[in-house]
């Protein structure tokens, strides 16, 4: 017995040591974390909630009685739309590795998603720049969704009150394919050539609301301006459902912004926090800026407020520290309360809900003084113990690029599509069916 143990154990001991690779290989591999994914579970919820109900709330709540159900209604069927076009084709164009500036279609109809659904998600897999995360890509797709779905129905309230609806329902369509799904992979896929570049935005400055802004600003030349623009009251039906639908942004926000970081943890953490303190700041601003101006506080401008700190902090959250937070907060509600105002007024377009005012205005302050206060240690990892972004000159270079990039196409890509559906089946409802009302005329249905 003694000899054969003696002969044996050479052997066992051999075979541990060639497992030891395996067991640490094991131990280090990838592996999906419950906390995170429950996280981005309730990241996404609170986005998709900015929508519906949140954004149709807020811009029913600032349209004329007539209008409140068709303004509702778009919100709810841009949220049904973009759903299916991100399943079939968006998702895979913006996050699939592609080229520089788009994706392929590897993830056609979801194509894959199956063999891996399970598995700890890799953006950029195969690319130098791949990222491994803990969540499943199934959250991660739906988390995106949720981005996808918000920024094209950011666009409606450029042009409320006077847009076909079958005309709405083929510029979405093609928008998210041909000007969302781009401008996202440009910023957020690890080939997309302005992520390369260096440029910074942690949750949708350019992608979500420069992007829509110029695409709304756009919309709203080219519709021309509602019937009585300028003499006829247009004042808000019922701001109480504005302000219902102001809260739920700014609660779903923090998905928005803390949901970005996708984890659970400190950057997750800070991003909250500047969020916060930068919305407060933002409505504040704006408040005091009008009451300077026209002499009283208004319920609409604090809202509006609000929202154009929430839109300014979006690009930036997750690099910045509660003083700069602060500052963007600030500067955000002057320049937005001047956007939406001011320059409106100056050059005279009909903005109706003042989309370019507040998400365009507010999404170039804001990545501009991301370049400005990016603090590196937000956004340091294994390989840049220093941090990938830091303010300073060559940064605010790379967000100016960014941003012009942004206008340019989105606002030539908007003007193009918009052009061809009018030609093919007409952008704007009669003089007699804008009278009347969109409820009644595009759906059939009248409010009380």
């Amino acid at each position: 017995m003694t000899n054969t143990i003696r002969r044996t154990w050479p052997c066992l001991l051999t075979a541990a040591l060639a497992l030891l690779p395996s067991l640490a290989f094991a131990d280090d591999a990838p592996k999906i974390d419950s906390g995170d994914t429950a996280w981005m579970l309730t990241s996404t919820a609170l986005v998709l909630m900015m929508t519906v109900p949140g954004l149709a709330l807020f811009y029913a709540g600032m349209v004329r009685k007539k209008n409140i159900l068709a303004t509702m209604t778009q919100s709810f069927i841009i949220c049904c739309l973009v759903t299916v076009v991100w399943m079939v084709a968006g998702y895979s164009l913006a996050f699939t590795n592609g080229s520089a500036y788009v994706g392929d279609l590897s993830r056609f109809f979801l194509n894959g998603l199956g063999e891996s659904w399970d598995k700890p998600f890799v953006l950029g897999a195969g690319t130098d720049g791949a990222i491994t995360n803990t969540i499943p890509e199934t959250v991660f797709m739906m988390f995106q969704m949720t981005f996808a779905i918000i920024t094209p129905a950011l666009i409606t309230g450029a042009f409320a009150d006077r847009m076909k609806f079958s005309a709405l329902c083929v510029f979405m369509v093609l928008w998210s394919l041909l000007i969302y799904s781009p401008i996202a992979h440009w910023v957020w896929a690890p080939t997309g050539w302005l992520g390369s570049l260096g440029a910074a935005d942690f949750a949708g400055g350019t992608v979500v609301h420069i992007n829509a802004g110029i695409a709304g600003l756009v919309a709203a030349l080219v519709l021309g301006k509602r019937l009585g623009y300028g003499h006829d009251n247009m004042s808000p039906y019922n701001l109480s459902l504005a302000v219902i639908g102001a809260s739920l942004l700014w609660v779903g926000w923090f998905g928005f912004n803390a949901g970005s970081a996708l984890s659970a943890g400190a950057r997750a953490g800070m991003a909250m926090a500047v969020t916060q303190i930068a919305t407060a700041a933002a409505a504040l601003a704006w408040t005091f800026a009008e009451w300077a101006v026209k002499g009283k506080p208004s319920v609409l401008g604090a809202i509006s407020g609000a929202v154009a700190g929430l839109v300014a902090i979006t690009p930036a959250s997750g690099f910045v520290l509660p003083g700069p937070a602060l500052v963007i907060g600030i500067v955000a509600g002057v320049v937005c309360f001047w956007g939406a105002t001011g320059l409106k007024h100056m050059l005279g377009y009909d903005d109706s809900l003042d989309a370019f005012g507040v998400h365009g205005v507010g999404g170039i302050v804001g990545a501009l003084l991301t370049g400005v206060f990016a603090y590196g240690p937000l956004s340091a990892d294994k390989d840049h113990p220093a941090g990938v972004y830091i303010g300073g000159m060559e940064l605010l270079g790379h967000q100016a690029v960014a941003v012009a990039a942004t206008l340019i196409y989105s606002g030539i890509g908007s003007f193009i599509l918009l052009k061809i559906i009018d030609i093919a089946i007409g952008l704007r409802v009669s003089e007699e069916e804008e009278r009347e009302g969109l409820d009644v005329t595009l759906h059939g249905e009248r409010l009380g």
